[in-house]
């Protein structure tokens, strides 16, 4: 399993989870994605992508205005 960082910070909905769409078909399966955003919507944008792509939300948390998703490819 390999971490890939993706840096969405600045970047307003939809394109940090376009840009974590694109980085995620790219990783092999049992990878993860550790996505810094600073767009509040992502709160819900992501859990949902996840919902969506069956993609599994390992972890979400904020520090510093920073949020960190971390997503594992799983299909």
């Amino acid at each position: 399993m390999t971490d890939h960082p993706l840096d969405t910070k600045g970047l307003q909905c939809p394109l940090p989870v376009l840009r974590a769409r694109k980085a995620l078909k790219a990783l092999a399966v049992g990878d993860t994605l550790t996505i810094e955003a600073t767009d509040p919507g992502a709160l819900k944008d992501f859990p949902a992508f996840c919902e969506a792509t069956g993609n599994r939300l390992l972890s979400s948390e904020e520090a510093d205005g920073v949020l960190r998703f971390v997503i594992e490819r799983v299909v």
